[in-house]
């Protein structure tokens, strides 16, 4: 046996179960309400009589399968907190501004995507020019008959730069090949 269940028997004994304790009157021993409100949440069950009343709460769980009572007075207990702490909307308030959340994010991500978009797009178009331009330069070197390094010139048919003919030797070397 648990403390707990110690504590809720000792309390049982004792105390009427907080929906007797509040309704002044006697809790038997069958008491329909004694499990799901003990004698020391009072104001568990003093929200849940205020929002739904003492009878309409017995009628619920009544209707309800007693192997799913218990989370059947969870939900209970949580419409009926939030119905205190927002009268008009109850438990309906978070879930609105969650999806209100929702569609905010939504929007702010798919903006985020149009502008991931459009850079990468940017980019794209500077790699191309860039590419273009190497290779246009690239191009424009190779296919120009005049290579000019440091300002040397050499021309397919010029060769006055190079102050000697590469194909005639000069008269003063006498190299045999």
């Amino acid at each position: 046996m648990g403390s707990q269940d110690g504590l809720a028997r000792g309390c049982r004994v004792q105390q009427p179960c907080a929906a007797c304790r509040m309704l002044r009157r006697k809790c038997e021993r069958n008491c329909l309400l004694a499990p799901y409100f003990p004698c020391d949440e009072m104001d568990k069950f003093a929200g849940v009589h205020k929002v739904f009343g003492a009878s309409n709460v017995i009628k619920m769980i009544q209707m309800v399968d007693e192997t799913c009572r218990d989370d059947a007075v969870k939900a209970i207990v949580y419409e009926a907190m939030a119905r205190l702490r927002d009268p008009v909307y109850g438990s309906v308030g978070p879930i609105f501004h969650l999806q209100k959340m929702v569609e905010e994010l939504k929007a702010q991500l798919e903006s985020i995507r149009a502008q991931i978009l459009e850079s990468q797009q940017q980019r794209d178009q500077m790699l191309g020019i860039l590419m273009n331009v190497h290779h246009a330069d690239l191009l424009s070197s190779i296919d120009n008959p005049v290579f000019d390094v440091d300002g040397f010139a050499l021309g397919a048919d010029d060769h006055s730069n190079m102050g000697f003919d590469p194909v005639v030797f000069p008269p003063g070397f006498d190299w045999d090949l």
